[in-house]
């Protein structure tokens, strides 16, 4: 009996975690799989969450974000094809058209394909061309471009942030820490997916690292100089010389070549798989270019983050060789951090935010506590800000935010916890959690707000 065909197209985590599961539990259980992967790049398997620390000076090497090599991956037993772009796919006839004029055949198709950084129309050259030094940082090669045009650029040169969000305040780090200077333009706030109170302290921090923030603007275009550079940024309201420009604006999905297909996609373009990771018959797709159910409410959000990624890429895997495995829901527990200028701060999240509780009709109660990371005697013990949100009636927790010095971030591990197994907000408040002066406080300050909001209800 031949071996079954799979064909994935995308080369990072959720694709290459699912060959390799698909191969080694399909070897256990003794059946044959083909695995062929298509990635139209040149990279696979690598961070781009890494790319701002490589700008930064803090990562040597591209090759230092690379988990997996192509030859790692074709040792394996993996028929990858990189540089090979998907044009089209035909169900009826089970192919896979490339850009080379190939037709790969499949039994089962994943689709792995990622999303594509959003770039509007004044963040490209009237004839559709991008500016030499105007770039959204998204793929390894993005980021050895950005590190070309860091290491050209004159010391005092100025940077303009299109954007507010992680990467955006991550790539001001990284250009604060080259020693240039950072203007964040965001059409909203920065962090927007904070509450306001909560935004408005990042900002505040980002402002003393000595980046000028320009909250609530939008974008109009660009001066350039005779060679075509970029010289300056326009604004509704205002303008900024500059030497660099990062578009930090966000992803789409990215699924434009299934038009035709007949495999499903949502009104934002977003396939939406079901928790086994299938699409449709013998189509299957995780990564970047899903939404995915949203464990508190049960509607689909677009988040994409490659903790979701590489979990859906196993639960394909395993699922692809006769396996169970469930991809059961994401609660949006994300984690950055600001280091520049002096400044500090570690920014997390997890769960609905206060509109969202609202639009899915819970009661919501929330409160901001504020404390230290570590007993207050102790000579590391650095300001903490924990918001908390939990449910009137059902005293069900449903949110929680985290900025803080070091060490802070990471309580949003515990509060994910309680959130996933659906838990009260006395349920975080009364948890054996651990202490040690240089470490926490008696009560730990995460309980301490949880109580706070538990005694307002």
């Amino acid at each position: 009996m031949p071996a079954e065909r799979v064909v994935i197209i995308g080369a990072d985590a959720a694709g290459m975690s699912a060959a390799h599961q698909a191969l080694r539990v399909a070897a256990a259980r003794s059946r044959e799989l083909a695995v062929t992967v298509l990635d139209k790049g040149r990279h696979t398997s690598y961070s781009a969450c890494g790319i701002p620390y490589w700008m930064a000076g803090e990562v040597g090497s591209a090759d230092e974000l690379v988990a997996r090599t192509a030859e790692e991956h074709r040792a394996a037993g993996i028929d990858l094809r990189l540089g090979t772009a998907a044009t089209a796919v035909d169900l009826a006839a089970r192919t896979v058209t490339t850009d080379g004029g190939d037709d790969v055949a499949f039994d089962q198709l994943v689709v792995a394909t990622g999303a594509h950084p959003v770039v509007p129309d004044w963040g490209l050259r009237r004839d559709g061309t991008a500016y030499p030094n105007v770039g959204a940082v998204h793929t390894l090669d993005d980021g050895a471009e950005w590190l070309e045009r860091f290491e050209a650029a004159e010391p005092g040169a100025h940077v303009v942030v299109v954007g507010g969000g992680y990467v955006g305040i991550e790539v001001a780090e990284a250009a604060l820490a080259r020693g240039f200077g950072v203007t964040m333009v965001t059409r909203s706030r920065v962090m927007s997916s904070l509450e306001p109170g909560m935004s408005a302290r990042v900002a505040r921090t980002l402002t003393e690292a000595g980046v000028e923030v320009v909250p609530d603007a939008e974008v109009t275009g660009f001066d350039h100089d005779p060679s075509g550079r970029v010289s300056a940024v326009h604004w509704d309201g205002g303008s900024r010389a500059c030497d660099l420009v990062v578009l930090a604006l966000g992803v789409v999905p990215a699924t434009e070549f299934l038009e035709g297909s007949g495999i499903p996609v949502g009104p934002k373009g977003a396939l939406r798989p079901d928790t086994r990771g299938r699409v449709t018959e013998r189509v299957w797709a995780g990564g970047d270019c899903c939404d995915y159910v949203r464990r508190l409410t049960g509607d689909r959000v677009y988040r994409p983050l490659g903790t979701h990624a590489t979990k859906i890429g196993r639960v394909l895997g395993e699922n692809l060789a006769g396996g169970r495995l469930s991809f059961d829901g994401v609660l949006e527990t994300v984690i950055t951090r600001f280091a520049g200028g002096g400044q500090y701060v570690e920014v997390a999240r997890t769960g609905l935010s206060l509109a969202d509780a609202k639009a899915a009709a819970f009661d919501p109660v929330a409160f901001v506590t504020e404390g230290t990371t570590t007993s207050g005697y102790m000579p590391g013990a650095e300001p903490i800000a924990i918001w908390v949100m939990a449910d009137r009636v059902t005293r069900r927790l449903l949110g929680v935010q985290v900025l803080g010095g070091h060490g802070a971030g990471k309580r949003i591990d515990t509060a994910a916890a309680v959130l996933w197994h659906g838990g009260s907000v006395d349920d975080l408040a009364w948890m054996d959690l651990s202490y040690a002066p240089p470490v926490s406080t008696t009560w730990e300050v995460l309980q301490i707000a949880a109580r706070r909001v538990a005694e307002r209800i």
